[in-house]
């Protein structure tokens, strides 16, 4: 296999593993809502970038960091699960879009005040990119999936170093290639939301997510 092939074939993996909806896609969809593309994007990168950190651990052979991850994997796992808890509580907690305190557009939906919709900046969205970060390396399982991933993939008896980076990089862009069509269909749809519909989006993103949390936190126990 070409070192071209073994890329769009890595990339078409990251897609179909960032595909299925979970926890984390719903955080991205309803960051996207609130805080507009740039902090679904921000999700969508940081989860991408901790895929890609512990590829690299699984790729490069690191074995002493992926034993001491998957040794303390119960304690990640409660972490992940009461994070998850949190943001699900907080979403099924927080005011309706006509109640903040900009006050709502015609559609319902967050303004800045001039009319339009709320926009997160920098910092917000560096902060949404840190907490997805954090959160997807907090499930260290991830390792033995890419070292499955890179038996399977690379030639028999020609495995190398670039090998697995050509890996690694391909399921990253597979994986920012997902997120940012998922970021874009839903900033489409963002403007025609009205606040009925965001408050019971709002609704079940925060159950599902307190539910992802709950999962998480009986692993660990």
């Amino acid at each position: 296999m070409s070192t071209t092939s073994l890329f769009f074939t890595a990339a078409g993996v990251g897609l179909a593993i960032a595909a299925p909806v979970g926890p984390m896609g719903m955080l991205c969809i309803r960051r996207t809502l609130t805080g507009g593309p740039r902090a679904g994007l921000a999700i969508g990168f940081g989860i991408a970038t901790g895929d890609a950190a512990y590829g690299l651990i699984a790729a490069l052979g690191l074995v002493g960091i992926s034993q001491f991850m998957l040794a303390y994997d119960r304690p990640l796992h409660l972490l992940a699960g009461l994070f998850l808890l949190y943001l699900g509580v907080r979403t099924l907690l927080q005011k309706a879009p006509a109640e903040a305190a900009n006050g709502p557009s015609p559609t319902g939906d967050t303004t800045n005040g001039n009319g339009k919709l709320a926009q997160v900046g920098r910092a917000g969205a560096l902060r949404a990119y840190v907490s997805s970060l954090l959160l997807t390396l907090t499930n260290p399982q991830t390792v033995i999936m890419f070292a499955a991933l890179f038996t399977t993939l690379a030639p028999r008896g020609a495995f190398s170093s670039s090998i697995a980076l050509t890996t690694v990089g391909g399921v990253f862009c597979g994986s920012i290639a997902w997120w940012c069509f998922l970021v874009t269909v839903v900033s489409l749809a963002r403007h025609a939301i009205g606040s009925r519909l965001r408050v019971a989006i709002d609704r079940i993103v925060g159950f599902t997510l307190a539910a992802f949390g709950v999962v998480e936190i009986r692993r660990a126990l």
